[in-house]
């Protein structure tokens, strides 16, 4: 899986986005084999088991296409839940810590992407640790993490309070996206800029070889304004060195890609593949099954890419092999209409070309003037499709004999 990440981007400044999401199998659990591949999940209390997932996905830092996964980390808690302290897990070493899925998965990330021009990793509040800090920035590796700890300074000033005094240096507005199921109304919202060095101190829970103190940057995007409900507030934490505004903007950008990493998990359970409704007998099956879903949902970004930006162009080799681009011209063929309106208007090696089949097959009715296909459209065409090429495959091996 990441051989093809590691070869697309080569020489080319990423962004890798992780993040942990659980395979919840609660459902099954009368049925799906009670082995090592299998434990509790968050749900515990209400019998929940099951496994999870840390991917690590790449993307390019500016055009934002993907490359694929650099690493994904699968593994199971155990059938029997111990609380912290039954474990001791104070006194455990990070390395024996779940915690250190991050700082494994940035390992591993970093060596898959030894031959990128610059890798940015982005992670959520978990990834803030001290060790990783310490062990994963190099030349040509940085570290974007949404800060959790609101650790106290060298000075004994609390790092919440120092940045929220520090002199504004900009601000910027951004248009916030509605939720009609969270009764969330669309907004726009004004953000206010703050950024400066920082050095911080480990406490007596850090690992004895890591460093006394680290310096990084602070950058906090806090929304202004009267009667907001959550109003945003992200405090990053950065190796990255912040000198101007323009830097931190950038850094604030890129942190927001996270909402892709929402995505993949988006469609690899309820929206898109559901495999946790998967009738697979063990939960090794449905880990493999997982990782194969991953891949293809690769794809499925690279197709959004490529119809809703019509400037970008994307070989169409990038999603499908030779034989499969020969059935998709033949499927074009049935799924144009007899006017101007319904037929593809897009040319040969260019994915759209091949994506707008896909999105007929996922029940789009391919009026230019109406709405884009989506991620979900796109994920029920290339299930269709498959269906499609087991049958146009078996209809070669049976011609050719």
């Amino acid at each position: 899986m990441s051989a093809n990440c590691c070869f697309s981007a080569q020489d080319k400044t990423v962004l890798c986005i992780q993040d942990t999401s659980e395979i919840n199998l609660y459902n099954h659990k009368n049925r799906v084999k009670k082995d090592e591949f299998i434990g509790l999940t968050n749900a515990a209390a209400k019998g929940g088991i099951g496994f999870l997932l840390h991917p690590s996905f790449v993307i390019d830092a500016y055009s934002f296409v993907p490359y694929g996964f650099s690493d994904v980390k699968i593994w199971n808690r155990p059938l029997e839940k111990l609380t912290k302290k039954e474990r001791n897990y104070n006194l455990l070493p990070i390395e024996e810590k779940e915690s250190y899925k991050w700082i494994e998965s940035s390992q591993k990330s970093k060596e898959v992407l030894e031959k990128s021009k610059k890798v940015i990793i982005i992670q959520d509040r978990e990834g803030d640790i001290y060790e990783q800090f310490a062990m994963i920035p190099d030349q040509k590796t940085e570290l974007l993490v949404r800060a959790r700890a609101n650790r106290t300074l060298l000075n004994k000033v609390k790092l919440f309070s120092f940045i929220a005094n520090e002199p504004l240096k900009g601000k910027y507005t951004i248009e916030l996206e509605g939720d009609k199921r969270r009764n969330i109304n669309k907004r726009e919202a004004t953000l206010e800029v703050r950024f400066s060095e920082v050095t911080i101190q480990k406490n007596d829970l850090v690992s004895k070889n890591a460093p006394k103190s680290l310096d990084l940057y602070i950058i906090e995007a806090k929304e202004i304004g009267d009667n907001i409900d959550n109003p945003i507030c992200w405090r990053l934490l950065t190796t990255i060195k912040v000198l101007d505004l323009d830097t931190a903007l950038k850094c604030i950008e890129w942190y927001t890609c996270r909402w892709i990493i929402e995505e993949v998990f988006r469609i690899l359970k309820k929206e898109g593949f559901n495999i946790e409704a998967s009738e697979l007998g063990s939960a090794k099956s449905i880990r493999k099954l997982s990782l194969m879903m991953m891949e293809t949902i690769v794809k499925l970004f690279l197709m959004q890419i490529a119809y809703s930006i019509p400037e970008e162009e994307i070989e169409a080799r990038s999603c499908f092999s030779d034989q499969e681009l020969e059935c998709l011209e033949y499927q074009m063929i049935k799924l144009e209409g007899k006017t101007e309106k319904l037929k593809n208007p897009h040319i040969q090696k260019d994915l759209k070309r091949y994506v707008w089949v896909i999105a007929r097959l996922g029940g789009w009715k391919g009026y230019a003037s109406g709405r884009k296909p989506g991620i979900t459209t796109f994920s029920i065409g290339i299930q269709k499709f498959a269906s499609i090429m087991e049958g146009w495959q078996l209809f070669l091996d049976v011609s050719t004999r």
